[in-house]
Order: structure tokens, then C-alpha cells, then sequence
């Protein structure tokens, strides 16, 4: 039987569709959590458990309509996961302002807004932010200028956050994945060879992540386990950051 270590505590996650989203999203429900999970994709959204809501979290409106929908459906929000986010696999040469308006504007502004929004609602003491920043926010690495500016700066804002939130009991963490095993990456890992190298063969644990990996990080760090934690970035990476190994 599932440990229902979340009953009766409440939560939003956005990019809550498919990949990290989905798994955080299904494990605080079975879990006995109530989530509101917010996507831009209705068809991710058709297998997403009610309370649902497709939104683009760019748009001018997003952040009001979102707080609006959680304090209708639960009053105060015990754990906000923000998790949405976009590629942008570029250096800053092949970077256009519409490539960087887009990546800033989802990976960061976007957060910023919907955080701001949700926050009067967020439990005192007791509420939990998660942000899923990247190890790209963490080190450099080629042709990820706009994302990796974007993931660094979540990283940067999560700890300000914790500092800022410290006194009202609201912790604030981040996590960093690395190759998490979705179909986009999956391909990436079977037709680029460097790419493969550079990220798997070379890493500690030599396996694809999954997104209940990265899940259970966000669980922990929403949990009683996690109370002395905030301001913190957990990289879930298979050792990626800590160590290079021998192909």
C-alpha cells in the first residue's frame, strides 16, 4: 500500500502533462495529495486525474487565472511545483530574440509571475516551492545558451526565494535533472553520438534518468523529511556533475 504521507495537503504543478510534470503530479495523488496540474497541451492533458487546466503560462493572464482556480479549489496551497519549461538548443550565435523571448520568457518570467501570484495562498508555516531548474543552469555546456541562462537563473532565484520566504515558513528548493528519459531525449540519445558520450557514458550511473527519478527528489523535498531544507539545489544527475568516468 502507498504511504499516504500527503493526505489532505494540496498542490499545483505546472507541466504537469507528460515527463517530470506527470510523474510528480501522479505520485502526490497517490500519495493523497489534491493537485491541480496545468498544462499547455490539451492532448497531454487528456491523461491528467481532474483538477486540470490548459494554459499557456506565458500568456499575460496565466498567473491570475491559475491562483484564482487553486483558491477556488482548495483555499491555500500546501506545495507549488514549477516545472514547465522549454528547450532552447542553440548557442547565443543561433539565437534570435523570438528563441530567447520564448525561453526567458516560459523558464524564468513565467515562474516568477506565477509564484508571485500563488504565493498569498501558499500554507504559513509549512508550504513547499519546488523549482526544476537543470545541471545546464549548474555548468557550461555548447548550444544551450538562452536555456542554460534561464535554468541559472531559476537556480538563483530559488535561493533568493528561500531568503526571502524564510520568515513566513515557506521553504524553497530547487532540483537539477540531467538527461531525463523522455522522447525528445530519447532521440537526441540514439541519433547524436556525441551527445550520447557526453552525457551518459561518461556519467557515474550509466542510465537514461526517468521522471519518477526526478519525482521522488521533488516528493522529499516537499516533505516533513525535508524541514531543515531550503534554498537548496538537488541535482539529480546519475553523478553527472560530481564525476566524469571512462566510457
Amino acid at each position: 500500500m502507498t504511504e499516504q504521507r500527503f493526505q489532505g495537503k494540496t498542490a499545483v504543478v505546472t507541466g504537469a502533462g507528460n515527463g517530470i510534470g506527470f510523474a510528480t503530479a501522479q505520485r502526490l495523488q497517490r500519495e493523497g495529495a489534491r493537485v491541480l496540474s496545468v498544462d499547455s497541451n490539451a492532448a497531454y492533458l487528456a491523461n491528467v486525474a481532474e483538477p486540470k487546466l490548459e494554459l499557456d503560462l506565458a500568456a499575460d493572464h496565466a498567473p491570475a487565472t491559475v491562483a484564482v482556480l487553486a483558491q477556488e479549489l482548495f483555499g491555500t496551497v500546501d506545495f507549488l511545483v514549477n516545472n514547465a519549461g522549454v528547450a532552447g538548443p542553440q548557442p547565443l550565435s543561433g539565437s534570435d530574440d523570438e528563441l530567447i523571448d520564448h525561453v526567458m520568457g516560459v523558464n524564468i518570467r513565467a515562474v516568477m509571475r506565477l509564484t508571485r501570484d500563488v504565493l498569498p495562498l501558499v500554507a504559513r508555516p509549512g508550504g513547499a516551492i519546488v523549482n526544476v531548474c537543470s545541471v545546464f543552469g549548474e555548468v557550461g555546456f555548447p548550444k544551450t545558451a538562452a536555456y542554460a541562462a534561464s535554468k541559472g537563473a531559476l537556480a538563483q532565484l530559488t535561493r533568493q526565494m528561500a531568503a526571502d520566504l524564510s520568515d513566513e515558513g515557506i521553504r524553497v528548493n530547487g532540483v537539477a535533472p540531467g538527461v531525463i528519459n523522455t522522447p525528445i531525449v530519447a532521440e537526441r540519445i540514439a541519433s547524436d553520438a556525441w551527445y550520447r558520450r557526453a552525457m551518459i557514458e561518461t556519467t557515474p550511473i550509466r542510465r537514461l534518468g526517468t521522471p519518477e527519478d526526478v519525482a521522488a527528489g521533488i516528493l522529499f523535498l516537499c516533505s516533513p523529511d525535508a524541514d531543515f531544507i531550503t534554498g537548496h539545489i538537488l541535482n539529480i544527475d546519475g553523478g553527472w556533475l560530481a564525476a566524469r568516468v571512462s566510457p
